[in-house]
């Protein structure tokens, strides 16, 4: 049986409880506040529903990461990057990209990203923790992608394109400059063919919670984002 939580006690269990099908399913309930979330991704534990769902948690295995260094920089997206004039900054337009990562697609038939996940990745970015890294195309916002950052790690959460390549410029600046600000380890939580031909492997949830515990010895807003947003800022 699904446990269910209580929304005014902030405990999740334990994450090898989580269901084998559908895989990494852990738990319901429980609420969306900055304090829930920030526990649940220091746990390895995400939300993940849709409207007329009650609030999901999981925690899947293996676990979809991509190592910094391990990013795919194919010749032609390097060109891209040298000849397409854009520009990628951080935190300038967060509400804009979660928006936008929200908004229906042709290929599908809804979105995860329901009005109360947006309004609850944005207060956390509020507090300096839910971030954006945009891409730009002049005044234009061209493509970008959002997550949480905790400690040295970036748990990815969406990405869109409006321009060819514009979410993987993004996610190659990220990848680049990250390292750099102190950046070890990005999550992408469930495998995709396109996250894998950019580099992102599966690991064990074990092995993925070892990660954690060394990239995370806190909740405080990583320093490498604000670093890397004043970085960007500045170009």
């Amino acid at each position: 049986m699904l446990p269910w939580l209580d929304s005014d006690i902030i405990e999740f269990p334990p994450v090898d409880q989580a269901l084998d099908d559908p895989d990494g399913l852990l738990a319901a309930g429980g609420a969306l506040t900055p304090a829930w979330l920030t526990q649940a991704y220091s746990q390895g534990i995400f939300p993940w529903f849709s409207d007329g769902q009650p609030i999901l948690w999981w925690s899947p295995t293996p676990r979809t990461v991509l190592f910094p260094a391990e990013f795919r920089l194919r010749r032609s997206l390097a060109k891209r990057i040298r000849n397409s004039g854009f520009d990628v900054r951080i935190n300038t337009a967060f509400n804009r990209v979660i928006d936008t990562c929200a908004a229906p697609r042709a290929d599908d038939e809804g979105t995860w990203i329901t009005d109360e996940m947006r309004l609850a990745y944005k207060q956390l970015h509020t507090l300096g923790i839910a971030a954006s890294v945009e891409t730009w195309d002049g005044d234009h916002l061209v493509g970008g992608l959002y997550g949480i950052a905790l400690g040295a790690c970036f748990f990815g959460e969406s990405m869109f394109s409006l321009k060819p390549d514009a979410s993987k410029i993004a996610l190659a600046y990220l990848t680049q400059e990250g390292p750099k600000h102190g950046l070890e380890l990005i999550d992408c939580q469930m495998h995709t063919a396109h996250l894998a031909s950019l580099g992102a492997r599966q690991i064990a949830r074990p092995e993925f919670l070892r990660y954690l515990d060394s990239c995370t010895p806190s909740k405080r807003q990583a320093r490498w984002l604000s670093t890397l947003a004043t970085a960007s800022q500045q170009q």
